[in-house]
């Protein structure tokens, strides 16, 4: 009887083993459990893609806009009504100060105006700048786990300078 007992053990081990195996060999829900793991850090790459090409956009356009409005400074007299037309060439694309920003938030009293050097009425540089002005991200990092030192709210604060070409005094 000990070896019979023994026997029957021995059996429902194997079969019991042979149960495991069989989930061995089962790769149904491999695929589900890959996909759960890789789709959060897809997501991820994707939302810092897409956030990285709105700044730079934003970046160029500023950039641009305050290229266009130094250009306009270095060519024209200086004088109190040339900047407010530069400072709504860079913030609207117009000297009127109508329609849309160039981008979003813009405003005039982001634009500062710096003339260096020569005498007064000439300067010798026209440098415009965007000051104060941060990029408004879709997928703020820090506003999504309370964190306000991982905010991807950076400024955008691009800067030209040109020689300016008058060499005489405006009447």
């Amino acid at each position: 009887m000990h070896t019979r007992i023994r026997r029957i053990r021995e059996d429902r081990r194997l079969r019991r083993l042979r149960c495991l195996t069989r989930f061995q060999k089962d790769e149904s829900g491999i695929q589900l459990v890959e996909l759960a793991i890789v789709l959060p850090i897809f997501l991820m790459l994707f939302a810092a893609t897409a956030e990285f090409g709105r700044f730079f956009y934003e970046y160029t356009s500023v950039a641009k806009a305050a290229r266009s409005g130094a250009r306009y400074l270095s060519s024209n007299c200086v004088n109190g009504t040339e900047d407010t037309k530069a400072k709504n060439l860079v913030v609207f694309g117009n000297f009127a100060g109508t329609g849309d920003e160039v981008v979003k938030g813009l405003s005039t009293s982001n634009v500062s105006i710096t003339m260096q050097g020569g005498v007064p009425k000439v300067p010798e540089t026209v440098t415009v700048s965007i000051v104060n002005f941060k990029h408004e991200p879709i997928f703020d990092l820090g506003k999504m786990i309370k964190q306000p030192g991982l905010s991807l709210k950076v400024d955008v604060k691009p800067s030209v300078t040109m020689r300016y070409m008058l060499t005489q005094p405006c009447a």
